[in-house]
């Protein structure tokens, strides 16, 4: 039964911090303080599973809502598509007076309201080019998504492996601190030298401060933790185990590298932009060697005499056949010609184009080898799990001999103690294996597109997967 798991040695915990770590380089949690000299009432302990955990995260967490607030501006855009095939329409009034050196000194009031609408292939391709977009943008929001989902997973496991390290290492350090006062009392009883009391003292301290590290780790961990589902940075958690029994499943390498083709969200991200790409370059084209056709209408009344003297009303005052339609049909001239900032332009989108293809395969190879790394990965974790189990049997065994001969009155109470620290050691060392295994896992969903918790969850000899998409 996987409760909770950390590695044993300070080598051994390293690749669990390492993510720890990592993901607080972003958070930096700020001190607060009790105005009135008192101590801060201390915060209630909230109770979160994975599953809780994500899905507060996916309501709080910041990196995910500016992500959305980005999803949000193009949506509009493409809902609000329909205005580019609005008129301009404009209005405007003109109040003038002559100086009388070279015209009439009289005021003049001239007003104009003024439409156009300019229509061109080149809308159309843009109202595509604009509903891409947005079909990228869902994308892009949905791996930020499955991005942060994945690393909250992982940080949780991590945290449960830094928990049950630091209980291992407190059984360690009382058994330590047993052997300790046991030697005191040999020694002043006359039984042993005083060094044997000094290296048992040595020993004892030398653990305080392995311990005070993983335990301000593990602190520092919770603090990001929080931060990262939009809570307090001293929120207290208490972090449900995983209670389920985590079997070693068969992995087919090239059946995972054909689903990730497929499912990958960082490759179907790049597709998604590429074919963005595309439209916006086809609509730049469209534009820029087709014609164009523009409709405009103006009216330009003007009002002849004096407008602070005669009256507004009088319709005599006012100039008649003040208004226009006109047709024009034109084309760029420029943008015919390769060399210009125009033809320029749209070479610089084709070079876009052939870039993003090229980090694509990029992509597509690396996920394969990445794939293939994680599996041989969870491969050499299986074997060593195997080994380990024979290891937790043989301790397990080990304490139970230990426990037989206490009883019979064949060993004292301390080495009970440590036959009990050893089995607790190795059942660490056992859970830390199987943790690395389910972190495995989750990164091998991320890379195939698979829903979390597919993989570890399928049964014995079970068909593919169905990806996300």
């Amino acid at each position: 039964m996987i409760q909770h798991a950390p590695c044993t040695s300070p080598a051994g915990i390293r690749p669990a911090l390492g993510l720890l770590l990592g993901l607080l380089v972003s958070a930096s949690p700020a001190a607060q303080t009790a105005g009135n000299g008192e101590s801060p009432a201390r915060p209630p302990v909230v109770r979160l599973s994975p599953d809780e955990a994500v899905e507060m995260a996916v309501k709080n967490n910041l990196s995910l809502e500016s992500a959305s607030v980005t999803l949000d501006t193009l949506r509009r855009k493409s809902d609000l598509v329909w205005n580019q095939f609005l008129p301009d329409i404009s209005a405007n009034g003109t109040l003038s007076k002559g100086l009388g050196v070279f015209t009439t000194p009289a005021t003049r009031l001239q007003g104009s309201v003024a439409a156009s609408l300019t229509l061109s292939a080149a809308l159309v391709a843009g109202v595509t080019s604009i509903r891409q977009d947005y079909e990228a943008g869902l994308v892009t929001f949905e791996k930020a998504r499955v991005q942060m989902e994945r690393d909250i997973r992982k940080l949780y496991n991590n945290m449960l492996l830094l928990e049950e390290n630091i209980a291992m290492l407190r059984g360690s350090f009382a058994a330590a601190q047993q052997r300790e006062q046991m030697a005191g009392e040999n020694y002043r009883a006359g039984l042993v030298p005083e060094l044997s009391w000094l290296q048992a003292r040595v020993s004892m301290e030398n653990m305080r401060p392995s311990i005070d590290q993983v335990e301000n780790q593990y602190r520092t961990g919770l603090a990001g933790f929080a931060i990262q589902l939009g809570l307090p940075y001293d929120t207290q958690f208490e972090l449900v185990p995983v209670e389920k029994e985590l079997d070693f499943i068969p992995l087919d390498t090239a059946e995972l590298i054909a689903q990730a083709a497929s499912g990958n969200m960082d490759i179907y991200e790049l597709q998604r932009n590429i074919i963005a790409l595309k439209s916006r370059r086809r609509a730049m084209a469209l534009q820029l060697w087709t014609p164009y056709l523009t409709l405009g209408w103006n009216y330009s009344p003007n009002f002849l005499a004096d407008p602070w003297k005669n009256s507004w009303a009088d319709g005599k005052s006012w100039l008649k056949g003040g208004s226009s339609f006109s047709i024009t049909l034109g084309i760029s001239v420029n943008s015919l010609f390769p060399f210009t900032k125009e033809g320029q332009g749209l070479k610089d989108l084709d070079n876009s184009v052939r870039d993003l293809t090229i980090k694509l395969a990029q992509v597509m190879h690396g996920t394969e080898l990445d794939v293939y790394s994680t599996v041989l990965s969870l491969d050499r974790i299986r074997t060593t799990a195997m080994a380990q189990r024979m290891t937790v049997d043989l301790a397990d065994q080990s304490y139970r001999l230990t426990e037989e001969a206490y009883r019979a009155g064949l060993q004292d109470f301390l080495e009970v103690q440590n036959a009990e620290v050893s089995l607790r050691q190795a059942r660490v060392q056992m859970l830390e294996h199987q943790f690395n295994y389910l972190n495995g896992l989750i990164d091998l969903e991320y890379a195939t597109g698979v829903p979390f918790g597919t993989l570890s969850s399928r049964e014995e000899g079970s068909a593919g997967t169905e990806g996300r998409n």
